[in-house]
């Protein structure tokens, strides 16, 4: 129901499209709607968290479209895969960040900060670690293979477990002081080496190692019991402040959608043109076999023109037989007949002569920006003119060009302002061959 509650009815404002898109959206598109919609969640957690927030709310994004270029985009899923999975999230340490690092010496290898602090400094070396950690022991004399045995205690130590004992402090002795070198070069500008007061302050802690050695170099005392050791000439140049001019309000266009891409017009198919126009009601009975002797005449109307035209007439008959599986001996010798005498005709003899090409690929960008892209069955290209003919397979022969249907007419009008692109300059003529008569008839215009 509804919330009397001001601050409840607009949340419930902000989630209910939210919610509403979860079942059917993708998960990045649903991050992002939350992270950049109404909501603006990604600058209130930006606010809330601080700047580190934005790493793991890109890596969660990131993540989301990582997932979908391999799964099913569906939001429960990605849960599922999401929660089935480690993600590590990497920043880079040595990017400038007006924040303080809490690392570790060992993490801190290689960088660099203005300010470093050595906060756990009065720490007793010898006291750290496991208090009784496990001793290598050496089973032969080139100390290859080596056992684990109880570390003796103080009161117990004997040979040969002291001089093992011995060794292994004086190697973790070198390798805390080995840190101490690591931790004291940090610093670029100030270095800060403090900690805890402790009863019996360690000689070896590396407060009581760098006191003594600003000591030897004549550091000052100061009243509150500091030493202080300034280095000079060594300070970096401080670096030029540049007064950068900040907009008091941030700009209208930074909070509205972008406008949608704009993309390159998809190329129309002419064949396409008028597809809901039905010129012709559906095939009666035994409109199949037409269609099939239609199929077949626009097969031969392909292959016959390369043949020499004595050889046309054996050709086709002997494809028919063998080729298109045509037992019947009368159809054969009707369609190879027609074909041949079609291509044959004088008047069409340019169509299907020496220079004509069959299944001819056209594309061309129209004046008013339609990208035309097709194939015509026949074309013929000269000096002057264009020749194109499109092979028509229906049971119904038109009685003339009026008669042509709406959805042909479109398709050869979209090739010929398709050529009239393509060879500028030069007349187009197209005409329609419907193999059901066969007859040709010219389209005018």
């Amino acid at each position: 129901g509804e919330s009397s509650d001001p601050d409840c009815a607009a949340a419930l404002t902000l989630l209910r499209p939210v919610l509403a898109m979860a079942d059917y959206e993708t998960p990045s598109r649903f991050l992002e709607t939350i992270l950049s919609g109404p909501m603006q969640g990604r600058r209130r957690l930006v606010e809330r968290l601080g700047p580190e927030a934005r790493d793991p709310i890109e890596e969660l994004v990131s993540a989301a479209l990582e997932f979908e270029r391999g799964e099913t985009a569906s939001l429960d899923r990605f849960l599922a895969w999401f929660a089935g999975g480690d993600v590590e999230i990497k920043r880079d340490p040595s990017a400038a960040a007006d924040a303080v690092r809490v690392m570790t010496v060992h993490g801190a290898k290689g960088l660099e900060a203005p300010l470093v602090i050595l906060a756990d400094a009065t720490a007793d070396p010898d006291k750290l670690g496991s208090p009784n950690p496990p001793l290598d022991f050496p089973i032969d004399r080139a100390a290859r293979h080596k056992v684990p045995l109880i570390r003796p205690k103080k009161a117990e130590r004997r040979p040969p477990f002291t001089a093992i004992m011995d060794d292994d402090e004086a190697l973790d002795r070198a390798e805390h002081m080995r840190l101490l070198y690591v931790a004291l070069t940090r610093a670029k500008e100030r270095l800060v080496v403090t900690g805890i007061r402790k009863r019996g302050d360690s000689e070896r802690s590396w407060h009581h190692v760098v006191r003594e050695a600003l000591e030897r170099l004549g550091a000052v005392a100061e009243d509150d019991g500091k030493l202080v050791h300034v280095v000079t000439g060594l300070q970096p140049r401080p670096k030029r402040r540049r007064d950068l001019a900040v907009a008091p309000t941030l700009p209208d266009w930074l909070r509205r959608p972008p406008p949608p891409e704009s993309r390159p017009p998809r190329p129309l198919a002419p064949s396409s043109l008028a597809e809901d126009d039905l010129p012709y009601p559906p095939p009666p009975p035994g409109g199949s076999d037409t269609a099939r002797r239609g199929t077949l005449l626009h097969r031969l109307f392909e292959r016959l023109p390369e043949v020499a035209p004595d050889r046309r007439l054996a050709a086709a008959l002997n494809w028919l037989e063998h080729g298109a599986g045509l037992a019947d001996p009368d159809a054969r010798e009707e369609i190879a007949g027609l074909a041949c005498a079609i291509i044959g005709d004088p008047a069409h003899s340019d169509l299907f002569g020496p220079g004509s090409l069959a299944e001819a690929p056209i594309a061309a960008t129209l004046p008013d920006g339609r990208v035309i892209a097709g194939a015509v069955d026949r074309l013929m290209v000269d000096e002057t003119r264009v020749r194109l003919v499109d092979f028509k397979t229906g049971t119904t022969v038109p009685a003339g060009p009026e008669s042509v249907p709406r959805s042909h007419r479109l398709q050869m009008e979209a090739y010929r302002d398709a050529l009239k692109v393509i060879f500028p300059g030069r007349s187009v003529e197209a005409s329609l061959l419907y193999t059901a008569g066969p007859k040709i008839l010219a389209l005018p215009g």
